[in-house]
């Protein structure tokens, strides 16, 4: 295994409404990627962009008046882009879902000189329940309302498309689905209609359940990881990023 995605979890003291410690010389996440880079230079690091870790109100986006701002944060999600870039991030990860972030982090990087640094857009990521596990380790929930407005409403198939084909044109390296496991149609939807690298997230709740269920003995831990892995890649992903990553490696690979 050589390829890790990064999470902060990130102390309130830290956060503001405009998550400025997100690219601070002083944070600790990217002084991670640093150290990481330079102890591993071989290992590729795919990074998280978006201002709920950092941000006191909880969202992806900036909040005024009690809504998402999207055109005022997309400045924002390009400081923390450059910020990664210049610490070592290989792929810039953006799990924001504002529209036209794509091409604004593209913009940013290229102006800066980080050309062949790589976007995973999070292009196809759904308001889903699956999240729970994830926000609550990290303490990123939003303080107030939800993320139904900039998140992709589960119900809708064609969106998926019209997403991935506006990321697409944007710049994007690698197009993601998020969750995996109940969007298997998504993933095949946009492994037959895009020449990019698909990839998958199989999220914290997807994984936990996985594990409760082992846990209480109803099923085969390895045997059932495995096969909700292949059933991901059969339906298109060609990159799966899991919480039980390592477990399979163990198990699986020699």
């Amino acid at each position: 295994m050589n390829s890790f995605i990064l999470f902060p979890a990130v102390e309130d003291s830290l956060k503001d409404k405009k998550a400025t410690y997100s690219y601070s010389k002083n944070n600790f996440y990217l002084k991670a990627i640093k150290e990481f880079k330079k102890k591993f230079p071989e290992c590729c690091l795919i990074s998280d962009v978006a201002l709920d870790p950092y941000s006191s109100d909880g969202h992806d986006g900036l909040v005024e008046n009690g809504k998402i701002v999207n055109d005022k944060t997309l400045p924002i999600l390009a400081k923390m882009s450059i910020a990664q870039a210049e610490a070592g991030i290989d792929i810039i990860g953006p799990s924001d879902m504002m529209d036209g972030r794509v091409g604004y982090i593209r913009h940013a990087l290229d102006d800066a000189g980080f050309t062949e640094t790589s976007i995973m857009s999070y292009c196809v990521k759904y308001a889903s329940a699956l999240y729970g596990p994830f926000r609550d380790a990290l303490a990123s929930a939003p303080k107030s309302g939800d993320k139904k407005t900039y998140q992709m409403n589960y119900a809708n198939r064609k969106e998926a498309i019209v997403e991935a084909e506006l990321d697409y044109a944007e710049g994007a390296d690698f197009l993601m689905v998020k969750p995996a496991t109940l969007y298997l149609d998504i993933i095949s939807d946009l492994k037959e209609n895009f020449p990019l690298p698909i990839a998958a997230y199989h999220v914290s709740g997807e994984f936990a359940m996985l594990k409760a269920a082992a846990q209480n003995g109803w099923l085969d831990y390895p045997k059932l990881l495995e096969e909700t892995l292949v059933s991901i890649h059969r339906a298109g992903a060609d990159i799966i990023i899991s919480y039980g990553a390592k477990d399979f490696a163990k198990n699986f690979i020699s």
